[in-house]
């Protein structure tokens, strides 16, 4: 068994289709996928309850000295919306628009890179309405539902089938300068199991396959 941590960003492009290639190649191999924040994922991969972790890193962040970091895809925040949503019309999304009441916004829950991302871009301030949650998926849906609207990487809304079917969609923001980086983390460690490092392998060629970087189109 190989064990991976996710918080559930770039799940329809990247994890889906390694974990069914991995399967198709170590058919004898069973692959358990856990969500999780980043604390809880760096945790239990310290511990050996985890052989990889994907989470999101803010480009410029100090990388964790207890794993072996390997950059899989770049990206740039954006905000998911409905597409009749009132947000969903400017070219690039504001602080003040984000403020102005337009829609709630549906943030993380503290302890995920996103959640520490928009306090930083919203400058401390708080809006008048929002919910939280954990992890990509349920904001997502959250947003498909009509709820409001949530502040996500890129690559974790374009081609999500939430995106193909036009029930959501995503327009930048004007911080136009922040990258988000997904990152696939494994303890530091003499010997590594056979099936994590061949996983790991597989995750490595489909970042190459997706070019590094899923940025949504202008």
């Amino acid at each position: 068994m190989v064990r991976v941590g996710t918080v559930n960003a770039a799940t329809v492009p990247l994890l889906i289709p390694t974990v069914r290639d991995f399967r198709a190649a170590h058919p004898l191999t069973q692959v358990e996928v856990v969500g999780a924040q980043q604390a809880e994922i760096h945790r239990t991969l310290a511990e050996g309850g985890l052989d990889l972790g994907l989470v999101n890193h803010l480009d410029g962040d100090d990388l964790p000295a207890d794993f072996e970091s390997t950059r899989l895809l770049g990206g740039r925040p954006v905000l998911c919306v409905r597409p009749d949503s009132p947000l969903a019309a400017p070219t690039a999304v504001s602080p003040d628009d984000l403020l102005a009441g337009h829609e709630p916004l549906i943030a993380m829950r503290a302890g995920y890179v996103m959640h520490r991302y928009v306090h930083r871009f919203l400058e401390g301030r708080v809006p008048g309405f929002s919910y939280s949650t954990d992890g990509a998926e349920m904001g997502k849906l959250m947003v498909a539902e009509g709820l409001g609207v949530t502040v996500l990487p890129d690559f974790s809304v374009v081609g999500d089938p939430l995106e193909r079917c036009g029930a959501i969609t995503c327009r930048p923001l004007t911080d136009g300068t922040t990258r988000v980086l997904l990152m696939l983390r494994r303890r530091r460690a003499d010997s590594v199991p056979r099936a994590a490092r061949a996983l790991h392998d597989a995750f490595v060629r489909r970042a190459e396959e997706l070019g590094g970087e899923l940025t949504h189109g202008e």
